[in-house]
């Protein structure tokens, strides 16, 4: 059985269970907090745990290295529809050690992208449009820049709700630890 046709099985048992009352919830979240983290599969469970929330208390924004690239991209998106539309009132930008973007080579990717089939072609139309692939897909040099820089993203964006407060932290992915790199709300005070 192919891993859809799992998913497929599972699902028709947990909703003839109905084991999804457990996690019924509105769309609201009820700490009014927007959560910036990492897609990394350690983090699925252990972040909400670590964090006290429970389903329907977050929004809950994914991307690799908890990383908000562009100002006007769909990441950046979210953030904003969860603050103007969803009651959200502050953002806390989750990154965490042993992260995989801390190492990510963009040349090594483009290698493995024409291993898997891209024709090289592809990879020049992209470059000569002035596009260059190896910077858009490179990582940071380390977890504390990667969460700085994503805040200061949020915290300088022109349609930012004034006063909102903009956190960085770093968990362990290991033990659920949290660190503050950042408090949103003395940042806040200063200005």
């Amino acid at each position: 059985m192919n891993s859809i046709s799992q998913i497929m099985e599972h699902n028709r048992n947990f909703v003839e269970k109905k084991e999804y009352e457990a996690y019924i919830s509105d769309k609201f979240p009820q700490k009014k907090m927007m959560i910036v983290t990492c897609m990394d599969t350690r983090l699925v469970e252990l972040l909400p745990k670590a964090m006290n929330f429970k389903n329907g208390d977050v929004k809950i924004v994914k991307t690799a290295g908890a990383i908000i690239s562009h100002p006007f991209g769909s990441a950046m998106r979210s953030v904003l529809v969860g603050l103007y539309e969803l009651g959200a009132d502050e953002v806390v930008v989750v990154g965490h050690h042993e992260c995989g973007m801390a190492s990510l080579n963009g040349e090594a990717m483009l290698s493995h992208m024409v291993e898997r089939g891209i024709d090289e072609k592809v990879l020049k139309t992209i470059d000569h449009a002035g596009i260059k692939l190896d910077r858009w897909l490179r990582g940071f040099d380390n977890v504390h820049e990667g969460v700085m820089e994503t805040v200061e993203l949020i915290r300088n964006h022109p349609l930012l709700p004034p006063g909102t407060p903009v956190h960085g932290m770093i968990i362990d992915p290991k033990t659920g630890a949290l660190d503050l790199v950042v408090d949103g709300y003395e940042n806040q005070a200063s200005l």
